[in-house]
């Protein structure tokens, strides 16, 4: 039995007080921006495809480097957190599946519940979508602690943007 989980309270405490860097800079709030952090997930998810390659049956060419790879990973999870904060999500435990799939199904997968937050927000659809996106981690190959450590080391990298005028 697969014991792996992953606390992450922690990064929402981070992720709302950036939110709130970015909402004083740009004028903007969680129900006006709903919509374009859906999108943004999105596009994130298929950044984090594309690095990965697992879609492209058509090249030999393996995935991009490990740092690339957890950098789309940790943008992903940068809009997930955000959606998770107006639904009243602040502690947050993820316990890993032992019966991971396939890379491509996982992120397929994720990706249509992703989308399903545009018209159906509610708590148990974005807890069953962010548990989805969490699943593609180890599918990756990689610790949790290195998603973190990638979500810590890119929100130093928004901030800076942000104080830039980015």
């Amino acid at each position: 039995m697969n014991d792996l989980s992953l606390d992450l309270t922690p990064l929402f405490a981070l992720q709302a007080a950036l939110d709130e860097d970015i909402h004083c800079h740009h004028g903007v709030d969680y129900p006006s921006t709903h919509e374009r952090r859906v999108l943004a997930l999105l596009v994130e998810l298929g950044e984090l495809a594309n690095e990965t390659r697992c879609f492209k049956y058509w090249s030999n060419k393996g995935p991009s480097p490990k740092e690339v790879v957890l950098d789309e990973y940790s943008d992903a999870l940068h809009f997930f957190l955000s959606l998770g904060i107006p639904l009243g999500v602040e502690n947050y435990t993820h316990h890993f599946r032992d019966d991971q799939g396939e890379l491509t199904r996982q992120i397929l997968q994720t990706y249509g519940l992703a989308f399903d937050l545009l018209d159906h927000y509610e708590a148990h659809n974005y807890a069953r979508a962010f548990g989805s996106f969490l699943n593609i981690l180890p599918l990756l190959g990689y610790r949790p602690e290195e998603a973190v450590e990638a979500y810590k080391k890119k929100l130093a990298v928004n901030y800076k943007r942000q104080e830039s005028g980015y």
